[in-house]
């Protein structure tokens, strides 16, 4: 018998240190792990102990006999990848996982600005370390970031890293300033004062545009919004998205898009059982859309979504996955790369699905989510509102970018979400990149800076799952601790205290670990009532009041 890794995986890598027999791949600084999907167990290796089950953090991995019949894909998925990468014998330990001993010179004091996956995989780095306080900023009322405001309400194990965070956090050494706006409530300069360090980890709240005639039209919006306004968004609570057609039309095919045409199909009973805002699901009660149509410039096996997304589809109840087999007989690059000796199976499973999609059942009174493959949006057409989009159909060149024909075709549709990428935005006071949307950095350490670090989606890109962000953010800290070992940064004129007294002046609405706790808890405490994970309090009055 083995274990068996399946679709929740966050890829954080929390289950390696404790497996004794080191057969779970791929690992940080393995040339595989920055691209993954997923972790693979071996299960030629692997001697059921069970330690990653419990090690977890979004109840990913399952004894194979124990399996859903939605997740035995996955023991083939599992099986293939050591196939492809048979299991080494190198097992050193995992780089900057192991605790280090404090040094000299004393106490390490760093404020994180932000409070999603990438500042907190930074803040557990740290206190790994040990001898350190750590003082982390939100703009919002909560904290969380992209685990709470982004991981669609459907995914609840996903989100179960946030319990990892908390309990991690319960350390005196770290405290929360949320709903505090550095660069406008408190500056960099003054966080500097407090701290030897600051390390931006932020995220890319900002989206791509299509840039094309008619995006602007009510009805078109980007999927970053209405992700944020069902989850519950303090900033986006208020919007209005006309659910009133039948068809709603998304542009772009990451896992985002599948996210947004999920919640667009199923049952509202069932996202009733999730925490999803109260809001958003009393639109959904009331939503006509019947058909989502999913917009993608290249071929299945050029997709942005992850395979075990694509998977999950299909054991969606009361929804079927519909891609007509023309979408694939005109896609012959896809074929070529799949032929490819040196592609991974996990993307090959990608043209396996989707052929397996052109023939799945169909049955009647079913919602269907639509999959379109080597289109573009070349125009949205509409009077005072949406009405349909006009599309161009694709050819690949040599370098798989996609050209533009004179094949046009139009659908009807109410409702556009463009779903092509998120976006970093520029942060007060620090340098920024504006072609790529990131603060430039030498492994973490601000360009130009002392003392001033990043780290996540800000640093790299949006790229990559929650998972992706440790390894990433464990670079970050060793190029801090690097510099506060080397005494080249300088010490805090104020202490933690003075910080908390200047902070709470100039912005009595902030909300502390204390205070998080009590929300959180009233969250969880009408959702037991309400037979749900948690009742979000959307907290808008809170967020947007200014002093």
């Amino acid at each position: 018998m083995t274990f068996v890794i399946t679709q929740p995986c966050c890829s954080d890598a929390s289950c390696i240190p404790v497996c004794p027999v080191d057969c779970i791949r791929p690992r940080p600084g393995d040339p595989q792990y920055s691209t993954t999907e997923m972790l693979y167990i071996d299960p030629d290796t692997c001697i059921d102990c069970g330690e990653c089950v419990s090690a977890c953090p979004v109840d990913a991995i399952f004894s194979e006999f124990d399996l859903a019949a939605t997740m035995t894909r996955y023991t083939d998925v599992n099986r293939g990848y050591f196939e492809r990468h048979p299991l080494d014998t190198d097992t050193a330990p995992l780089s900057g996982r192991e605790k280090r001993p404090s040094k000299e010179p004393g106490t390490l004091s760093v404020a994180i600005v932000g409070t999603g996956p990438s500042a907190c995989y930074t803040a557990e780095a740290l206190l790994r370390r040990g001898g350190v306080e750590i003082d982390m900023f939100d703009r919002l009322p909560t904290p969380w970031g992209l685990v709470r405001g982004g991981v669609a309400p459907d995914h609840p194990k996903t989100k179960g890293v946030a319990d990892m965070f908390a309990s991690e956090f319960r350390s005196a050494s770290l405290q929360f300033f949320l709903n505090v706006d550095v660069g406008k409530h408190v500056s960099l300069a003054e966080l500097r004062e407090h701290h030897h360090a600051v390390v931006y980890a932020v995220g890319a709240s900002g989206d791509r545009r299509l840039e094309i005639p008619g995006e602007d039209l009510p009805g078109s919006h980007s999927a970053t919004e209405f992700v944020a306004w069902y989850n519950g968004h303090p900033d986006y609570v208020d919007r209005t998205f006309d659910l009133s057609g039948e068809r709603a039309v998304i542009v772009g095919n990451g896992n985002v898009a599948l996210d947004v045409a999920r919640i667009l199909t199923i049952d509202p009973d069932e996202l009733a059982k999730t925490d999803i805002a109260d809001h958003g699901l009393e639109a959904l009660r009331s939503s006509n859309i019947r058909e989502v149509v999913v917009l993608g410039r290249r071929g299945p096996m050029q997709a942005a979504y992850s395979m075990p997304e694509f998977l999950a589809l299909g054991y969606l109840s009361g929804v079927d996955v519909v891609i007509d087999d023309a979408e694939l007989t005109l896609d012959p690059v896809s074929q070529a790369i799949y032929d490819d000796p040196d592609i991974e199976p996990s993307r090959k499973l990608g043209l396996d699905l989707a052929r397996e999609y052109t023939h799945s059942a169909r049955t009647t009174g079913n919602k269907r989510i639509v999959f379109r493959y080597l289109v573009s949006p070349r125009h949205i057409r509409g009077g005072d509102h949406v009405e349909s989009v006009e599309l161009v159909h694709n050819i690949l060149d040599g370098d798989l970018n996609a050209v533009g024909t004179e094949s046009t075709t139009n659908v009807e549709t109410s409702l556009v979400l463009r779903s092509v990428g998120y976006r970093g935005e520029p942060v007060a006071d620090v340098p920024f990149d504006e072609q790529r949307g990131v603060i430039p950095h030498d492994r973490g350490r601000v360009t130009g800076t002392v003392g001033v670090y990043t780290a996540g989606w800000i640093k790299r890109g949006p790229r990559g799952i929650i998972g992706t962000n440790r390894g990433d953010a464990e670079e970050t800290v060793a190029m801090l601790l690097e510099d506060f070992e080397a005494g080249i940064l300088p010490a805090p004129k104020a202490d933690r205290a003075a910080l908390a007294e200047l902070v709470t002046r100039r912005r009595p609405q902030m909300i502390d670990k204390e205070r998080w706790r009590d929300i959180d808890a009233a969250e969880k405490a009408a959702g037991r009532i309400a037979g749900r994970p948690r009742v979000k309090l959307p907290l808008i009055d809170v967020a947007l009041s200014d002093d």
